[in-house]
């Protein structure tokens, strides 16, 4: 064989060995509920996360002089407390320093703890205020939380509903309780008259008892703090009962899944908000919901927008930083900026965000229908 040929093979096989050694992998985490009545919201969530992995790997990014190939490690926290310290648990001890998640207030408030523990950068939609209160410096929410989408709720129901009487129920878990309390603090503020507290779990499906009451004080609006599995079927009973009252709620009951369960009960009946703007009304929104239906042949819900902005921002903060260290790419989120499909990604000194709009939906043909943003 000629001589300059082997020198060009040895060459070539030097420099695809170097291109390799300058590759890096970072493992993006994400915890959410994968199994179970709530698994439709973690598999969303999931493939926001996924869809935005496989972007940035199809255009991959240069950090420290080497090119970042980004993998996706998914861990079912079963939408519980214990099971999610144990997600989380997992995930560090795989290497992973940066998450998308967790979906449920109940199942972040102590995962935070063990993720802060292992200096890992959190990037969280769970909505419960009491989570960035916490103190740790690499948690941030990146959707509105239980005070905007409570009380914009309750704001709407008093100004454009012209309610006067409300009832509310919550689930007992930290996102129920939380958004429950946000919103009956603004609806006593804006001159409501709000029944005493009723509660359920996550658990239940027969509400009769409950609302049977509510029935009898002639309420005109029942705020549910609680999940899609739940909300649906107490849609279902209040129409049995002849309750005439319309069904309020956060972001977990404004999902394609409360109507897919509810069926015609779930309609004009029930007003829920959501945080963020229209994705139809917002540059980037059409294209992203065109990409999310050619990769998984469904529509995205609630939060997959929010999930895919999540991985990209905490991509666009390793770019500016030059840095893979969550330390460093934190701090970047604190100072910067980031314009994804679901808004400005800003974020104050507790990791919430400065600017988060609360869009009210109702329902028409079992699908989330958008009012106005509130």
């Amino acid at each position: 064989m000629n001589l300059n040929k082997i020198l060009g093979g040895i060459a070539l096989l030097s420099v695809v060995g170097a291109v390799s050694a300058q590759e890096t992998v970072v493992k993006i985490g994400h915890s959410g509920p994968l199994s179970g009545s709530q698994a439709f919201s973690g598999k969303d969530n999931e493939n926001g996360a996924r869809l935005a992995i496989e972007e940035l790997n199809a255009k991959p990014i240069s950090v420290g002089g080497k090119v970042i190939k980004f993998e996706l490690q998914s861990e079912d926290d079963q939408g519980d407390p214990k099971s999610g310290v144990g997600a989380a648990q997992k995930l560090i001890d795989s290497g992973v320093k940066f998450v998308v998640g967790p979906y449920n207030s109940g199942v972040t408030m102590p995962a935070s703890r063990t993720y802060n523990e292992a200096g890992v950068l959190v990037a969280t939609v769970s909505s419960n205020p009491k989570i960035t209160e916490q103190g740790y410096k690499n948690l941030f929410r990146i959707n509105a939380s239980d005070s905007q989408l409570g009380s914009k709720m309750a704001l709407y129901a008093a100004k454009e509903m012209k309610m006067k009487k409300v009832a509310v129920i919550d689930d007992r878990t930290a996102f129920g309780q939380g958004v429950a309390d946000e919103f009956t603090k603004q609806a006593k503020t804006s001159g409501l008259q709000v029944e005493p507290r009723e509660f359920t779990t996550d658990k239940a499906t027969d509400f009769t008892t409950i609302l049977t009451k509510l029935k009898a004080k002639n309420v005109d609006g029942i705020f549910f703090g609680g999940y899609a599995p739940q909300g649906a079927p107490m849609a279902r009973q209040m129409k049995q009962l002849g309750i005439t009252a319309k069904l309020l709620g956060g972001d977990t009951i404004c999902t394609a899944e409360m109507g897919k369960l509810g069926g015609d009960t779930v309609g004009e009946n029930v007003v829920c908000t959501q945080g963020g703007a229209l994705l139809d009304k917002v540059a980037s929104g059409p294209a992203f919901k065109a990409a999310y239906k050619k990769r998984f042949n469904i529509n995205a819900d609630v939060y997959a927008a929010s999930f895919y902005d999540g991985v990209h921002l905490i991509a666009d903060a390793m770019k500016k930083t030059n840095s893979l260290d969550p330390a460093k790419v934190g701090a970047e989120l604190y100072k910067g900026s980031y314009k994804g499909v679901g808004g400005n990604y800003g974020f104050d000194a507790k990791g919430n965000l400065k600017e988060s709009p609360v869009t009210v939906f109702t329902f028409k043909g079992g699908v989330p229908t958008a009012i106005t943003t509130y």
